[in-house]
């Protein structure tokens, strides 16, 4: 064995270590606490924590709310790129159902696809007013909050002609949307007050990838009677959600500060 290969040989079985750490937290059917890792590797607690360190700090693995290791945000990010929808709805998951507990009201998840606002994620309200599946509902992005979101930050093109009106509410003037969305950019929230429903209200705010551009839309919504007054306290919270997602994306944490 050369000279070069014996050297390189403690680096690699290093790196074996550490991918067969990896590739244990990411088969298995739960979250590993540090005690199952240590003895599903065999290795010494010192070089299993030294080790564990090295991954979280590489994005490779993070520790959940109970401090198990669960597949880090590299993992995610990579697959967000190719399946965003399923990888975005995990990470969302969380957000959304402590905006329900927050709000009481039905969230929503919103991707662009086209010309339209696709919704892939909801949190039902507690309430029996205002509680139904919007997963399957063909909504135009002019007349939803979340797609209004899409239209502000130039994910989907306002259209050049007349839009159709749900409402007497709906913005059906190309015109018009520019200018509401010039005013949900400076605001940070998209509102809409009647418009695909009389009687249904919507706040949603942007989510931004790791590129700064938006990827999805996140928003609640309710009967106008119980959310009117309260919109800009709504957009407010879901701003400051959004940003704690939005930094996920980016494979930072709140604590870390914004690149």
């Amino acid at each position: 064995m050369s000279d070069t290969a014996t050297a390189a040989a403690p680096g690699t079985r290093a790196v074996d270590r550490a991918a067969d750490l990896v590739s244990t937290v990411v088969r298995a059917d739960a979250p590993m606490t540090f005690a199952d890792l240590q003895e599903a590797s065999g290795l010494a607690k010192s070089t299993t924590s030294r080790m564990l360190t090295a991954l979280e700090r590489s994005g490779l693995l993070e520790r959940d709310g109970a401090g198990s290791y669960v597949a880090g945000s590299l993992f995610w990010l990579y697959a967000a790129r190719h399946d965003p929808w399923e990888e975005l709805v995990r990470l969302a998951r969380p957000t959304m159902k402590a905006i329900g507990e927050d709000t009481h009201e039905t969230v929503h998840l919103s991707v662009a696809r086209g010309d339209r606002a696709v919704q892939v994620a909801q949190v039902d309200s507690t309430y029996l007013l205002g509680t139904r599946d919007w997963t399957e509902v063909d909504v135009p992005a002019h007349c939803s909050a979340l797609g209004k979101v899409f239209l502000a930050w130039g994910a989907i093109d306002v259209p050049v002609g007349p839009l159709p009106a749900q409402t007497p509410a709906t913005l059906t003037n190309p015109e018009r949307l520019r200018r509401d969305g010039d005013q949900t950019r400076r605001r940070g929230w998209a509102i809409t007050v009647d418009e695909l429903e009389v009687g249904l209200t919507g706040v949603a705010v942007p989510i931004h990838g790791p590129r700064g551009d938006v990827v999805a839309a996140l928003g609640i919504s309710g009967p106008t009677s119980r959310l009117e007054g309260r919109l800009e306290e709504l957009g407010r919270r879901l701003l400051e959600r959004s940003a704690e997602l939005s930094m996920l994306l980016r494979g930072r944490t709140p604590k870390e500060g914004v690149a």
